[in-house]
C-alpha cells in the first residue's frame, strides 16, 4: 500500500462562510485555522496547502470573555527606538475589527511560508456583505 500525498493537481478547495456574530474569538479562530490548513480532510498533508477558503462576516460583533476588551493588548513596533505602539482590543474593534480575527488566526498557524499562503485564503469583512458570492460559499458550522 502506498502513502497518499496531496499535490496541487489533486486538491479540492471549497469556499466557506462564517458568521462571527456572538462567537468567542479564540474558539472561532481555532476552527478557522484548522479549515485553512485542511486538517478536516482525509487527504491532509502537512507540507501541502489543501485547506479551504474561509470568508468571515460580521467580525465587529465578535464576543470575548472576562475583561479582555480592556486588558488584552496588541503591540506593533515601527523599528525605530521608542516606536512601540499599543492598542487595547476595544480600540482595535473600533478601528479595524477585521484585523482582530486575522491576527488571532495568524497566531494559530505555523510560522513558515506555507502558513502565509494559507492566511491569504482568509477573507474577513465587517458587515454581512461580501464580494465572494460568485464562489457559492457554504455555511460553516461552528462548535462553541
Amino acid at each position: 500500500m502506498k502513502t497518499f500525498v496531496a499535490t496541487p493537481a489533486n486538491r479540492e478547495r471549497n469556499w466557506l462562510v462564517v458568521d462571527a456574530s456572538g462567537e468567542t474569538l479564540g474558539r472561532l479562530a481555532t476552527q478557522i485555522a484548522g479549515r485553512l490548513r485542511g486538517k478536516h480532510k482525509p487527504e491532509y498533508t502537512p507540507h501541502c496547502d489543501v485547506g479551504d477558503f474561509v470568508v468571515v462576516i460580521n467580525c465587529e460583533k465578535i464576543a470575548v470573555t472576562g475583561k479582555k476588551r480592556q486588558e488584552k493588548l496588541y503591540h506593533r513596533h515601527s523599528g525605530y527606538p521608542g516606536g512601540l505602539r499599543t492598542r487595547t482590543l476595544n480600540d482595535m474593534l473600533e478601528r479595524k475589527p477585521e484585523e482582530v480575527i486575522r491576527l488571532a488566526v495568524k497566531g494559530m498557524l505555523p510560522r513558515n511560508r506555507l502558513a502565509r499562503a494559507q492566511l491569504r485564503k482568509l477573507k474577513v469583512y465587517t458587515g454581512p456583505e461580501h464580494p465572494h458570492a460568485a464562489q457559492q460559499p457554504e455555511k460553516m458550522e461552528t462548535t462553541s
